[in-house]
């Protein structure tokens, strides 16, 4: 129930923007027919910036257990391209919004789902978002 909470005041007070600008990045993305790749990271990373809470990304060979594409050297390459043409804006963002949220006690969980996103921002390819027991808010 508190995840949900979260999520709604998340969403409500700033989430809808940063997932909203992240798919921006995955409309721009598409529309390039080379941009596809990471098309799929940005609408998928997206949906996770609308509701962070109870979810986390982690690496997909961690995740199964082997490499593909996404988390091998052309995943290295795709990641470079990407913090080069947007993951540093978007970044960006997720850091002054944290900045932002940093100024009250109670909005340092949401600063703290900023910076975690921030970081997601600088490299999202080969990345899967899962949910997370970690903690109450996760």
């Amino acid at each position: 129930m508190l995840r949900f909470i979260a999520n709604v005041i998340w969403f409500l007070c700033g989430g809808v923007l940063m997932g909203l600008g992240w798919w921006l990045a995955g409309l721009v993305a598409a529309i390039t027919i080379v941009g596809l790749p990471w098309a799929r990271a940005c609408f998928t990373i997206g949906s996770f910036s609308f509701w962070p809470f109870g979810q986390e990304a982690i690496s997909r060979r961690e995740l199964t257990g082997h490499g593909d594409l996404g988390t091998g050297p052309l995943g290295l390459v795709g990641n470079v391209i990407w913090f080069l043409l947007a993951g540093w804006w978007l970044a960006i963002g997720h850091l002054s919004s944290a900045l932002a949220c940093f100024i009250t006690i109670i909005g340092i969980p949401f600063g703290l789902q900023h910076l975690k996103l921030a970081l997601i921002a600088l490299a999202p390819i080969g990345l899967e978002i899962v949910p997370t027991r970690r903690s109450l808010l996760g």
